[in-house]
């Protein structure tokens, strides 16, 4: 028989396990803060945990703390990303598989389907945006603040100088004008000012004036460190043994980006918030070599079908990581995101039809991906290359990529080829010599992740089977979106703005 005290204890003991049990159980249905950081043509060699001469401490820190993700791809340029993170579609299936939205064109991510921003209001969430949009602007429907954010200071098209935020089409000469907005408002107030640093202020306050009991979605697009090269002297002076000039000051721009991502996570943790927060950090295509980045060891850079172009510096941080510190190799892609985060913020995926995977059981505990396969895309509109094969499902002179497991097939012309390391290494560069004919490459990605060793002749079988398969998307391609530029978005019949000019 037990006495009165061990009778106690026994009780107590299980009191404690069972609150224990209901603690853990109420951390877990709690909805996490999310905090969604998007870097512009942040090229694959430049972070400084990819041995890069480039200081990266606080993405260090924090990659270091969290899950590196070291399989994770997104696309070569940049409204193709945003559409596919927004919509967790690929581009196949929202016309956007063709170059990207022009200042000019009447065009955007299509309004049918709720955007993750909406899947996170939907959920309970306050949604605020800060920094690039670059999926549409010509109707005011297209605007964040009517596709689910609260808030949104930034600008709508692809780049702009980061001081003055002025920008010309590169489609219609003559077509000048000012992007920076608060809300639908311009803002005029922030012009002069660096933009990296106003972007950071401003995710701070979004920070500072949040209800800790609310949950918080914040989308931070910087523009860095996408063209012009620009930064503040003090970024470039700790980089003065980098000869080349662009990369100097690219260097430096990576460097201010690193201390304003430090400096907003700063105001999370000074809000106790960063503990039940989970942050999400990748770049939105490969490097441009020709603008200082740098996508050493891989092949090609920006705008490439090569793993240069689309291969993403990411990592995942915070909340609900069980396995902290580690390396993914799990295959993920951008449209991963919308199901994966929609998800771990207790909202619903009902009536999307996503291409997206729930990859949250492969980045927390490091389950095997969701995912074998990434359609890079299928372009018809891009000029095409060489001689088709005969008897072959899909045509291999159109611009094309697909990964299947460890396979990679490309098709027609892939763009740049050469690998470029940084320029202190600049007698490492090979320069491609295929024929420019050549129009169908097949690699065993994982053996081969600079893709030096083309197997297309080797293995006849399986070119034909990734063919097939290219061809199986091809048949749920929508058509392109891509239209002629529009007179009337000119800015000097909008008081010299970028903004909506279609009702």
């Amino acid at each position: 028989m037990m006495t009165g005290k061990t009778t106690l204890s026994a009780v107590a003991a299980v009191f404690l396990c069972a609150l224990g049990e209901f603690t853990v159980q109420s951390q877990s249905n709690k909805q996490p803060h999310i905090l969604f950081i998007v870097a512009d043509d942040y090229g694959f060699h430049d972070i400084g945990y990819h041995n890069s001469e480039i200081k990266t401490p606080n993405l260090d820190k924090l990659a270091g703390e969290g899950v590196k993700l070291e399989n994770y791809y997104v696309q070569p340029i940049c409204t193709p990303t945003r559409s596919q993170l927004f919509s967790g579609k690929y581009q196949i299936h929202t016309g956007l598989q063709h170059g990207i939205i022009w200042w000019t064109q009447p065009n955007g991510l299509p309004l049918e389907d709720p955007t993750l921003a909406d899947k996170m209001k939907e959920a309970g969430y306050s949604t605020h945006m800060v920094g690039k949009w670059h999926i549409g602007f010509y109707k005011e429907e297209y605007l964040p603040t009517r596709r689910g954010f609260d808030s949104y200071f930034g600008y709508y098209g692809g780049s702009e100088d980061y001081y003055g935020h002025n920008t010309c089409s590169f489609l219609e000469r003559g077509y000048c004008g000012y992007d920076f907005r608060d809300g639908d408002k311009v803002d005029y107030q922030d012009k002069g000012n660096y933009s990296t640093h106003v972007f950071a202020q401003r995710a701070i306050d979004v920070v500072n004036s949040h209800d800790p009991n609310k949950p918080l979605f914040l989308y931070i697009a910087f523009q860095a460190v996408h063209s012009p090269l620009e930064v503040p002297e003090e970024y470039t002076q700790m980089y003065d043994f980098i000869q080349d000039k662009n990369r100097r000051t690219y260097a430096g721009m990576v460097t201010c980006m690193d201390e304003a991502v430090g400096n907003i996570t700063k105001a999370f943790q000074d809000k106790f918030m960063f503990e039940d927060t989970f942050m999400v950090f990748t770049t939105d295509n490969g490097g441009q070599i020709l603008e200082g980045g740098n996508n050493w060891p891989l092949r090609g850079w920006k705008g490439s079908l090569w793993d240069g172009g689309m291969k993403g510096v990411g990592f995942v941080h915070g909340n609900g990581l069980t396995k902290p510190g580690t390396i993914n190799t799990g295959l993920m892609h951008v449209t991963d995101w919308y199901p994966t985060l929609v998800n771990l913020a207790k909202g619903s995926l009902n009536g999307t039809k996503l291409d997206g995977h729930d990859q949250w059981e492969t980045i927390s505990l490091g389950k095997p991906s969701q995912r074998q396969e990434i359609l890079h895309n299928i372009d018809p509109l891009s000029n095409k290359a060489g001689q088709p094969l005969r008897n072959a499902s899909f045509d291999n002179t159109v611009r094309a990529a697909l990964r299947v497991g460890d396979w990679k097939i490309i098709t027609g012309n892939p763009g740049n080829s050469s690998w470029i390391p940084p320029p202190h290494m600049a007698g490492k560069t090979q320069i491609s010599s295929e024929a420019p004919t050549k129009n169908l490459w097949l690699f065993n990605i994982v053996v081969d992740p600079e893709e030096r060793v083309d197997l297309s002749g080797l293995y006849p079988d399986m070119v034909r089977q990734m063919l097939d398969r290219l061809q199986a998307y091809n048949v749920t391609a929508v058509p392109v979106r891509y239209p002629e530029p529009d007179p009337r978005s000119n800015p000097k019949l909008h008081g010299g703005v970028w903004g909506p000019w279609e009702t």
